[in-house]
């Protein structure tokens, strides 16, 4: 026959929640006697929580921790807990670059059809800059700065827009998850500068390579036959 479960009637004093179904659901807090009275340990402690002011110096301080204590004490820090969680998060993470990039590129066709519609309606104007005497590069520059200027200014709008987004959602809390399922009760959002300078940085050089095709197009126009009829 197997054990049946110890069983001790306590009071409740106050209810928690931190967000997380796996400790909502199973975590108990009481003072540490009538733990130890409990699971029948005497004075001894199984172990020992450290709070830090930065979580993200974990891994160092659990190294530390590790080489004074020595065997047989075991040092874990959150993130080892929680490692498939993580895990999960990280390769959502790169999973959101992907489709971010994917969604740029498809703004990019709409930049390279615009602006080969750009250089259609005004050969005429590009003709009468290379009468004049402008070079196939200046021709180009200007094209390439067009599209350059429409990049910048959809990634600045872009960027606002999410890191506005982001904001609301982190401090409203206003996306709910099924606590069971994703072991979190709600969306959590963490804005980090890198994040947003390497998305920022790509859309730009995405966008700076979709205008070579058309302002090369521009370049190589020939003067004479915008200006054949005129």
């Amino acid at each position: 026959m197997g054990m049946l479960p110890k069983i001790r009637q306590f009071r409740v004093v106050a209810i928690f929640e931190i967000g997380m179904f796996e400790y909502d659901s199973s975590l108990a807090l009481t003072n540490i006697k009538a733990a130890q009275e409990f699971f029948g340990m005497d004075n001894t402690i199984s172990g020992v929580e450290v709070r830090l002011h930065d979580i993200y110096k974990a891994p160092e301080i659990k190294k530390h921790l590790q080489e004074k204590l020595g065997f047989p004490y075991y040092v874990m820090d959150w993130m080892q807990m929680n490692k498939n969680l993580f895990s999960a998060l990280k390769l959502e993470k790169f999973a959101m670059f992907v489709i971010l990039v994917l969604i740029i590129l498809v703004a990019s066709f709409n930049i390279i059809s615009n602006l080969i519609m750009n250089v259609m309606e005004k050969s005429r104007e590009i003709a009468i800059l290379k009468a004049i005497g402008a070079t196939n590069k200046s021709i180009m520059a200007i094209f390439i700065l067009q599209g350059l200027f429409i990049g910048i200014i959809g990634t600045t709008v872009g960027v606002l827009g999410g890191f506005g987004l982001g904001y609301i959602l982190n401090t409203y809390q206003i996306i709910k998850l099924p606590a069971d399922v994703y072991y979190l009760s709600h969306l959590p959002v963490k804005m980090n500068l890198f994040d947003f300078v390497t998305v920022s940085l790509s859309a730009v050089t995405i966008t700076l390579l979709a205008t070579i095709y058309p302002a090369w197009q521009a370049a190589k126009l020939d003067p004479v036959e915008p200006l054949r009829y005129e």
